[in-house]
Formats: structure tokens, sequence, C-alpha cells
């Protein structure tokens, strides 16, 4: 596996976990929705996560939660690649874009977006074809079902390994038409047709998908495995978040999605301070 990623023009030193601060540009997100529209908070909260330790930066203009609707290309357009052009201009940081659609993902990378986050794994129409004539890193996720429904009746025969062969199955689809496996990071999808015990059996056996030789990303923050455990609303979950954040990156997570970046990054100190001592 690699230590580093070529992220557009930035190295990316995957040597110990890297903390990606979440920008939702949407109205309905289900932790800060509608926090983040206005053009200048939005950069104010980069340049806060910047500061905090954020080295990658990854702005989503269609909400995922459960539940939500679509929204049109040309509309993740007008909300992505704007405040994706004014980070890009003012900051020295990593972009990565969070999205689906083709047309976002090729806009991006001409905007310089240094990674591409897709919770759809390229299955939509034409996004592998557009993405391998590009050379940025891909994050394939994996979702059972879509947003509007994913969490009605999640069903695996064996979770850790349905996704995993989900995961082969993808790469190499991606591999056929071009794009190489070294571009590649995966993402279990925690919260995504999953039901709270799938959540826990998932982090519990993160560090088997290492067999699949690709960086692993994780996304917990917030979400309703920590609140539905703790039963915590969505402002109450800063513990549980970074206790799981942790358990990810002992279980061989490089890339730890966050919202809460300072106390995420203190957190993986502490732990990069003690396993240097192993």
């Amino acid at each position: 596996m690699k230590n580093s990623l070529l992220c557009s023009d930035k190295l990316l030193s995957l040597d110990t976990p890297q903390v990606m601060g979440i920008l939702n540009v949407t109205p309905d997100s289900f932790s800060d929705g509608g926090q983040f529209v206005g053009h200048d908070h939005a950069l104010a909260q980069v340049e806060q996560m910047i500061n905090d330790g954020a080295n990658i930066i990854d702005i989503g203009g269609e909400s995922t939660r459960p539940g939500a609707k679509a929204v049109s290309a040309d509309e993740e357009l007008e909300r992505v690649i704007p405040i994706l052009e004014s980070v890009k201009n003012r900051f020295d940081v990593i972009i990565s874009v969070d999205t689906s659609k083709a047309s976002v993902m090729k806009a991006a990378i001409q905007s310089g977006a240094g990674i591409i986050n897709d919770v759809r794994a390229l299955q939509n129409e034409q996004c592998i074809a557009e993405l391998a004539k590009a050379d940025v890193p891909i994050c394939l996720m994996h979702m059972q079902g879509l947003p509007r429904t994913m969490q009605e009746n999640p069903v695996y025969e064996d979770v850790v390994n349905d996704i995993i062969d989900f995961f082969k199955q993808r790469v190499s689809l991606c591999e056929r038409a071009g794009i190489n496996k070294q571009r590649l990071l995966i993402d279990p999808g925690f919260g995504f047709g999953k039901t709270l015990t799938q959540n826990y059996q998932l982090l519990a056996h993160l560090k088997c998908f290492e067999s699949l030789g690709l960086p692993i990303l994780v996304g917990t923050s917030r979400k309703s495995m920590i609140g539905n455990l703790l039963n915590r609303p969505v402002d109450e979950r800063l513990a549980g978040s970074l206790s799981s954040a942790i358990i990810a990156a002992q279980q061989g997570a490089k890339i730890i999605r966050v919202h809460d970046v300072k106390e995420t990054v203190d957190a993986l100190n502490v732990l990069n301070a003690v396993n240097q001592q192993l």
C-alpha cells in the first residue's frame, strides 16, 4: 500500500492518519445544514479547520443524509465550484469534492480539486469514464440503496465480507476502464445502509479492509451510530465521535473525515505519540 497520495499538485502523506474537515454547502445536511451556505461563512470555516489541523477540506453540495432529496447537477455546480475556486485561491490545502455526478467531478477537477469522494463509488452514469481521463485520487464509498431509502431495511449475509466483495468488483471495473488502482481509496460507508449493529461490526473489523491494499477513509463524525448508541442529539456527539475516530485509526484508517477538526487532531496526536513508543 502506498504511504502517500498525489492530490493534484500536493502530496499527502499517509504515514499517520490525516484529518479531512467537512464543509457542507447545503441547506439540509444532518449536522450543519445551512450553516456554511454563505460564501464568507464557508471561507471562514475553511480557515478555522485548516488552523485546527485539517490537511484536506471535503466540500459537499448535495446532502446524503437518510431521506435526503436529490439535487440537479446545475444546482450542485452552483453550490460547489465558486467556493472550491475561492478555497483554492486563498488557502494551501488539499480540496476534496464529495459528489456522485460526472459533470460535477469534471468541473471540480478543472477547478483544482485534489480528491473526488463519491458515496456511489462511481456507479452513476459516465463517472468511471470521466475519471479515467483524470489523475486525481478517488474515494469509493459503499452505500446500500440510495439516501432516500437506505435505512429502511439494510440486509447483508456478512456485512464485512459483503462490502469487501463490493470493493473488489468496483476496483476491478475501475482498472478495466483505465483507472490505476494506486489512485483509489475506500470508505466502508458508516451509516449508509447499515443498522446500528452493522456499523459497529464494521468498526470492530475495519482492519479486514486492509486486505484490499488501499488506503481506508472513515467518516463516523456525529452520525446516528453515535447518537443512537449514546442517546445523544447531534450537538452532543463529540465524545462518541472522537472515540470512533481513534478506534478507526487503530484499525488502520488513514483519513478521518470529521466536523470537529481541532478535537480530532488533538486525539490523534495523543495516539501518534503512543504509537511512536511501541
